[in-house]
């Protein structure tokens, strides 16, 4: 028993050492270490492989917003665009005169304010932004990324495509941002904005282009791009920005019964009319006085039209260049200049690419026959005639650097029991604050007290001009103020007007 138990055992123990010696004279590929293509630790794992491989997408670039959101950053600013209210404007047009101590009639003193974006194109400082942003406005504060804050000029606006282009003068030349080319946009593409929506300040929101072309107020010169990237309030004339930092639209709309549906002017639209922006203030257009339309199956079948292509005349206006040259409503313009039209929006685009006063050939089918006729191009009416180019906006009152814009009513032993102020306080009353003053710009506000200008007392109004009328053109000055409502005292910082 015992000899049989010593033979099993050295069998044994020769077995596992045949094993032992396989398992350590198998070479083996160290931890983490690259797989040759082919193999595989086991048959089982090699069908698995292949088809990892074979599912595996192609590798594309990453889109990183991050990178162009910093790049971009610099050339957006926030645009503060105001205007008087209109009873302020009655008053100063009567040459009437508030009642100095009618502390109660605040709200008829409140200007007309709104905020939009905009974003620099130059060096020079040459900002686009839309129309409506600045339309009406009789004074436009530009703040830029670094927070410097500058007064704009408007160069020129246009309301037919909502358009404006202002400029602001720096001691250094600005960053400013590069423009695309809107035309090779495609529907799903990945787009970036970035604005001011409800005064948050350089907010960026990404989506896709959702449609090209779009329709919304002008049937005829509308070419929106629709997005999904988040738009509110606060972002018109702010960029709409494609995946490689190009400025490709010029944010502009949104829609009021859905949520993510934006539209944006497209920029080469903006770029065709920064020439006539920047030499005339304006736009003009050529214009023939017709409204037409495309062709559509039905519309081929139900007229009986010879062919789809073309633009259909609907009206012609009175007096118009179409109707002294005898065209017809059902007319199909099919050639200008010999160069085949094919849609309503084409004949529209290209007449309103050439100057008014320029002579134009077209080619239409009456009742299937051809025939031409040469117009002279009419201007194009604009969609409305309140401009920003406009005289009344050139003539902006500016407040002298010794007056800050404040009206100011002096405080003595006579009148203070009428303004709940402390025992023996002396001061200043601020009366009125001029909407478009540096005072204004600062949050100063009626009914304060000024008690200081640059740690220097002031009890009355010739006291109050010496301190401030020996202050530098754009001199900062620390105004210490005293609140009766909330019995609390501040200081805010004015910086006096140019001279």
């Amino acid at each position: 028993m015992t000899r049989q138990f010593a033979w099993i055992t050295a069998t044994l123990t020769g077995i596992i050492g045949i094993l032992i010696g396989i398992i350590l004279s198998t070479p083996r590929l160290p931890e983490n270490a690259d797989v040759p293509e082919g193999a595989s630790d086991s048959t089982e794992s090699a069908p698995l492989e292949r088809v990892s491989q074979a599912a595996a997408p192609i590798a594309s670039p990453a889109i990183n917003f991050a990178d162009v959101a910093a790049r971009l950053n610099p050339a957006v600013v926030n645009i503060d665009a105001t205007a008087r209210s209109r009873r302020a404007r009655q008053l100063m047009q009567d040459g009437a005169q508030a009642d100095p101590f009618d502390l109660g009639r605040r709200g008829s003193e409140v200007p007309r304010r709104g905020t939009g974006t905009g974003f620099l194109i130059d060096a020079a400082g040459h900002i686009l932004t839309n129309h409506h942003v600045i339309e009406g406005a009789e004074r436009l504060t530009v703040k830029l990324a670094d927070g410097r804050s500058l007064r704009a000029e408007v160069v020129g606006s246009d309301p037919d495509t909502d358009i404006a282009l202002i400029k602001v003068t720096g001691d250094r030349p600005f960053a400013y941002a590069p423009m695309g080319d809107s035309n090779v946009l495609r529907v799903g593409e990945w787009v970036c904005a970035i604005g001011n929506p409800l005064a948050y300040e350089h907010t960026v929101t990404v989506g896709v282009v959702s449609f090209l072309g779009r329709k919304l107020f002008d049937t005829s010169l509308d070419n929106y791009i629709q997005t999904d990237a988040a738009i509110s309030f606060g972002n018109s004339g702010g960029p709409l920005i494609n995946a490689r930092g190009q400025v490709i639209g010029i944010n502009s709309a949104i829609s009021r019964q859905a949520n993510n549906i934006g539209f944006a002017v497209p920029i080469n639209e903006a770029r065709a009319v920064l020439p006539q922006l920047k030499t005339l203030g304006r736009v003009e257009r050529g214009f023939i006085g017709v409204t037409g339309r495309d062709i559509d199956p039905d519309l081929q079948t139900s007229l009986k039209l010879p062919r789809q292509d073309g633009a259909l005349v609907q009206d012609v206006a009175a007096g118009s260049p179409a109707a002294r040259g005898g065209l017809r409503p059902y007319d199909v313009v099919t050639a200008l200049d010999g160069r085949p039209v094919t849609t309503h929006d084409q004949l529209v685009r290209e007449i309103a690419a050439r100057a008014p006063g320029t002579s134009a050939r077209l080619e239409y089918l009456r009742d299937g026959r051809p025939r031409e006729v040469a117009l002279k191009l009419a201007a194009r009416p604009q969609r409305t005639r309140d401009t920003v180019t406009s005289p009344a906006l050139r003539s902006v009152k500016r407040m002298g650097p010794g007056e800050l814009g404040l009206s100011l009513v002096e405080i003595d032993d006579s009148n203070a029991h009428r303004f709940d102020v402390p025992a023996g306080m002396t001061g200043l009353l601020v009366q009125r604050v001029e909407p478009l003053s540096v005072a204004y710009d600062a949050g100063i506000e009626r009914g304060a007290i000024i008690l200081e200008i640059n740690r220097q007392p002031v009890n009355s109004i010739a006291g109050f001009r010496r301190v401030v009328g020996g202050a530098e053109s754009r001199e900062v000055l620390a105004v210490f103020l005293y609140d009766p409502a909330t019995d609390t005292r501040t200081i805010r910082t004015v910086r006096t007007e140019q001279q």
